[in-house]
Parts: structure tokens; sequence; C-alpha cells
């Protein structure tokens, strides 16, 4: 195992995105930084080991550990003074989980016994500095705004604070969380940093199953509208043995932007990984019968990390999805990096394409969608 002053000079990134957040943690003209991505890509991990090296190296005299204690069932969060003593053995806990493996335990309990390890409730932070010390808030998604805003305003005379969180699959269904409204202030920022993960930074074995599962589990609690009802319904009958996760029709999407191309379906049937034959059937024969008694054209689509089989299934131009170079989430939106050769097309006369686009991807998953333009094939010869 690494010593405490080098554990996290020591830790050897394992994707691109990891590798920019050790050299912005490593940037110490950063007072503030913002840490988002999906669970597994290394936030945690990257932030405490960052925080435990500086302590342990005399260059900060205490890292502070925020983090909600929340029930994952009720949503309904603790604080101290509903869990007493609870709350810093969970704190303790999740702090041992983490750095297990890179670090001996009893070096950090060492920290903790001399006060220069201590964890925060961010519920009653009024009134207290933090100086000399790093601040990590963790899951920032599962704190309310207003306490995001206090720990900020407790950063005191040479202090870190960072802010770890995960925008899209692990907030609320409701909508904007903490960690989007953070990242969206930290954006523009003096002196602070926002380091966005992605799918592509998933290295934690299990997370990626963990996340394709907490994904399909929001498709699957979509409230459908009479339409895609019917739609299912259909395909129940039709396709009896296919596992359906969801439905999404969008004829007044089509209508509103003015689509007219024949590459695009009605309706999107969405079904688990391994089950898109069996709600087609052997010749088209199954769902033929499904637009035969909805009167909608259809087509369906197995769930996979892989989003630019959506752009194949719905996007007016039949050839767009072959100038997308890489589809991953920046933030708490689905970004599509498009090449210069087939931006254009991708986008559509006033944006029309990619604003449908939007619309069908914020029904499915409920997250927007931005276009980035990169080099095409031509421009990088």
């Amino acid at each position: 195992m690494a010593e405490l002053s080098r554990v996290f000079t020591d830790l050897k990134p394992m994707s691109p995105g990891q590798r920019r957040l050790k050299k912005t943690l490593l940037d110490e003209g950063y007072d503030i930084v913002g840490i988002f991505g999906p669970t597994g890509t290394g936030k945690s991990l990257f932030s405490l080991l960052y925080g435990l090296e500086a302590v342990g190296s005399g260059r900060y005299k205490r890292l502070i550990i925020a983090r909600p204690v929340v029930d994952v069932v009720s949503g309904r969060e603790y604080t101290m003074a509903d869990i007493g003593s609870l709350y810093e053995e969970m704190a303790s806990s999740y702090l041992r989980d983490i750095v297990t493996g890179f670090l001996e335990w009893s070096d950090v309990e060492e920290l903790v016994k001399a006060g220069r390890i201590a964890f925060a409730d961010t519920h009653y932070l009024r009134g207290r500095t933090f100086d000399d010390s790093i601040i990590i808030l963790d899951d920032a998604q599962s704190a309310p705004p207003e306490s995001v805003v206090e720990v900020m305003m407790r950063i005191g005379r040479n202090s870190r604070l960072i802010i770890a969180g995960d925008p899209v699959f692990q907030r609320g269904l409701e909508g904007e969380d903490s960690s989007m409204l953070i990242r969206d202030v930290l954006i523009g920022e003096e002196k602070a940093d926002v380091v966005d993960l992605g799918l592509k930074d998933i290295v934690r074995p299990g997370a990626r199953r963990g996340v394709r599962l907490l994904l399909e589990t929001r498709m699957r609690r979509r409230r459908l509208s009479e339409a895609e009802k019917t739609v299912l319904e259909a395909a129940r009958i039709y396709s009896p043995d296919a596992d359906i996760i969801t439905v999404s029709e969008f004829v007044e999407d089509k209508r509103r932007y003015d689509i007219t191309s024949d590459n695009v379906p009605d309706a999107l049937i969405v079904v688990k990984e391994g089950s898109l034959g069996r709600l087609v059937g052997r010749r088209g024969e199954r769902i033929s019968r499904i637009e035969e008694d909805t009167g909608l054209r259809i087509r369906a689509l197995e769930l996979t990390f892989n989003f630019a089989e959506i752009v194949r299934a719905v996007h007016p131009v039949s050839w767009a999805y072959k100038h997308v170079r890489e589809a991953d989430f920046i933030g708490p939106e689905l970004a599509f990096k498009v090449d210069t050769d087939g931006y254009g097309a991708f986008v559509g006369q006033k944006g029309f394409y990619v604003k449908f686009l939007d619309s069908v991807i914020r029904r499915l998953l409920g997250v927007g969608v931005r276009v980035i333009e990169v080099a095409g094939r031509k421009h990088r010869r």
C-alpha cells in the first residue's frame, strides 16, 4: 500500500477523464473543484486520496468530509440530530470502504483521533470557518442547494473545496438537483474548475451494470401517454415473450419540427438487450401487426450504452449516425460529438433535427442533448 504522503501522487488514472481530474486537483490555482459524473468513475476515490495526502504531507491541517446521509428508498435525509453517533459511524465506514486497498486504515484512524479528519453535517455549519483545510462535499446531488451553498461559505484562508456529484443517474426523478445547479454556477466562477466524467470513465467493476440498471429502471417508471399505452398493449399481444422496457411516441414532435422524412418513425419501442428479435419477429411480422393495430410506424431499439443507435433509429437523415464520433454524458446532458462532414445534416435547418432528437431523448432518458462539432475525416487529412 502507498504511504499517506504519496497516496494520491502514486494513484494511476485509468481513463482520459481521470487523467484530467488528477491534473486539476494538483493545480492549486483552483479554490473550488467540481467533479461530476456517474458512479464508478473515481469521484470519491480521487477526492479523498487527494485530501488525505494533502493532510498527511502537511500541506493542509485538516480534511473536512461532508456527505448527506439519505435513505435511498424514502429519499429522506438524516442529520446528526436524527441519528446521533450513527452519523459519524456511517461516515467513517464510507471513508474506510473507499480507501481500503490504497492505505492502511490505522494511518487514517490516527488522523481521525488527532482531529485532522473530521466529518461535518451540512445542516450545522453556520458560524464555522475552515482555515488551512481541504473540504470535500460528496454526493452533492442528495444535498439541498442551500446546504451546498452553506458549505461554500465556510471556505477560509488557505482552503480548497471539492464538490462531487452525479447529475444524471443518481439524481431524483423530479428534475434538477444540487449537483446540476452547482455545476452551472462553478462553470463561470473565478478560480474554480469543473471536471465532467462520463460512461467511458467508469472503471469500478460492476458499476457499468449498475448504471445500466438505473437507467433501465428510470425508463420503466416513465408515465406513458394513451398512445404509448396502446402501442405497449399491442406489443404485448403480438410479442408476448419480448422484454419491453418502455414505449415513446412522438407524432406531435414531428409536427412541431416539420419532420417529414420517411426515416423517422412515429414511435419507438425500447427492449432489453437480446430481446429485439422476439419483438420484431423472424421476418418482421410481429412489428408489422403492431403497426396495423396502432396505425403508427414503429421502430424497435435495444437499450445499450451505444446512444448513436437512438440517432440511427429516429434521425431524419438516415446516415447521420455514421458521423457520431462519440456519445457520452457531459454533466447533465448527453453529448454527441459529430464530425464536421456531417454536422450540418445532423443539426438540420434552424436546428430542427437536433431539437427533435432532444425532445425524443428527454422523453426516454430524462436528459437533454448537446451537439459538439469535431474535425471530420476529410479535415483530419
